[in-house]
């Protein structure tokens, strides 16, 4: 196989791998650089020594997954992934693989409680439950036995129903902490404030051409006392499966903030006002 020809082989493949990706790392931005490092690799391997290309890549795409999963948090960048924050579903028990198969974006209400699995459950999950690997193959991809992998999916199931009620809880409780923040920020109450806030709290921007980090509570009130302009053009959102709002003017999003919730209380808080980042997203 031409260089032409395994080009167009992988483009063909590369929109399942997103899927497979994006359902594993719950983010847009670190499933395309899978993606891009999948045929990275391919174009480096001997095309022809590989005897089914499609499950070569997902294999290779789930391992680099896999990897990423397993780093810090902290050393990915922040994908700023937005959806509207709609109402819980009122099925107590959904089926968990048709939750994440509903539409081509991460169902953010399963990916909140998808953080709760090891990288090994996620993988295992995802590759058969959602996306109908054999064991065999999932096996191949995560350098396990068949029999690992089953237990290892079996376990996931378990703890994703076990997990499915408070996780909800938890955004339930998230969503009225992001409510009473817009509330006292556009009331200019700075006591409200610091009472949402941990004291160790920190607020890190990126305004694209400067940044701004805030530590403590007391700093970052009084920041969020002079934005009440644009708290009053705010609104709940999900970003990245979290907690967070969007400001907007005109229909443009203008700013995103995430909450990082703690014990019922705010300890960080991300903002990007960058316009180059923000010109794509759409509320």
């Amino acid at each position: 196989m031409d260089d032409e020809a395994l080009a167009r082989r992988f483009e063909a493949a590369r929109p399942r791998l997103r899927a497979i990706a994006t359902r594993l790392l719950g983010s847009h931005a670190d499933a395309d650089d899978a993606v891009q490092e999948t045929w990275l690799r391919l174009a480096r391997s001997d095309a022809a020594e590989i005897d089914n290309i499609d499950a070569w890549c997902t294999t290779v795409v789930s391992r680099i997954s896999l990897d990423m999963l397993r780093a810090p948090r902290s050393t990915r960048e922040r994908s700023w992934q937005v959806e509207p924050w709609r109402d819980e579903p009122v099925d107590p028990a959904p089926d968990l693989a048709d939750l994440v198969d509903r539409s081509d974006r991460v169902n953010v209400a399963l990916l909140v409680v998808l953080d709760t699995l090891s990288p090994a459950e996620r993988i295992a999950f995802v590759l058969h439950d959602v996306f109908g690997q054999p064991f065999d193959e999932v096996a191949t991809a995560m350098e396990r036995s068949p029999e690992a992998a089953r237990q290892l999916a079996s376990r996931a199931r378990r703890r994703l129903r076990d997990a499915t009620v408070p996780a909800r809880a938890d955004r339930a409780r998230g969503r009225t902490l992001v409510e009473a923040w817009l509330t006292a920020a556009q009331q200019g109450d700075l006591e409200a404030l610091l009472g949402l806030l941990h004291e160790d709290a920190m607020l890190r921007a990126d305004y694209g051409t400067s940044s701004q980090n805030l530590a403590g509570a007391a700093e970052i009130a009084a920041q969020a006392v002079l934005s009440a302009r644009l708290a009053a053009h705010s609104t709940p959102v999900l970003i990245d499966g979290r907690p967070g709002v969007a400001a907007t003017f005109g229909g443009r999003v203008v700013s995103l903030m995430s909450f990082d919730i703690e014990d019922a209380r705010i300890i960080g808080l991300h903002v990007l006002a960058d316009p180059a980042r923000l010109a794509d997203v759409v509320i």
